[in-house]
């Protein structure tokens, strides 16, 4: 069965806590979403709460995928750019499909409604969205219809020794 997705949840204890428990799900899996294993829902909750802040603001908005049972499967956040010349460019981060529903062809869904929900923002011309290198989320991205606009060589310290490239991608709508 597929993910149901929502624009904009109300946010409560339980969505909270479904992402929180999401993030550090993926994570631990090797997700690159900001951490690197191990990690737990109380390392990641700090982050969780400044993207909440931005979202009290207006400045960011949340696409939650529930699944069958209701719980938190899938997320994407927008940001909206500041820069008065680049409002037209909405930024799509913390990407996430939990790893049981990983094959099911759940990201592409989710990579699908995320671009449904930026294309009924107003003015929003294009999405914008960075990724590591060595992880293949490069290839998935490009699969959806995203273009490598930029990479940056050794940006992202994963461990010493471990630097990987900042992989920027651009989707026109």
């Amino acid at each position: 069965m597929a993910l149901t997705f929502q624009l904009d949840p109300p946010i409560d204890p339980a969505l909270r806590d479904g992402v929180l428990a999401l993030w550090a799900d993926v994570s631990n899996a090797g997700g690159a979403v900001g951490f690197v294993p191990p990690v737990t829902a109380e390392d990641i909750r700090p982050e969780l709460v400044k993207h909440l802040a931005a979202m009290a603001e207006g400045r960011t908005r949340l696409l939650v995928g529930r699944d069958a049972e209701g719980a938190v499967g899938a997320t994407a956040f927008f940001s909206f750019n500041p820069h008065r010349l680049m409002r037209h460019h909405i930024w799509l981060y913390t990407v996430m499909v939990h790893p049981r529903h990983q094959g099911k062809g759940y990201g592409r869904e989710l990579m699908a409604a995320a671009t449904e929900a930026a294309g009924g923002f107003d003015g929003i011309e294009a999405i914008r969205l960075t990724c590591r290198g060595g992880t293949g989320a490069d290839r998935f991205y490009a699969a959806c219809g995203y273009k490598e606009v930029g990479r940056i060589p050794g940006a992202i310290r994963v461990a010493q020794g471990d630097d990987r490239d900042d992989i920027h991608m651009m989707l026109p709508l």
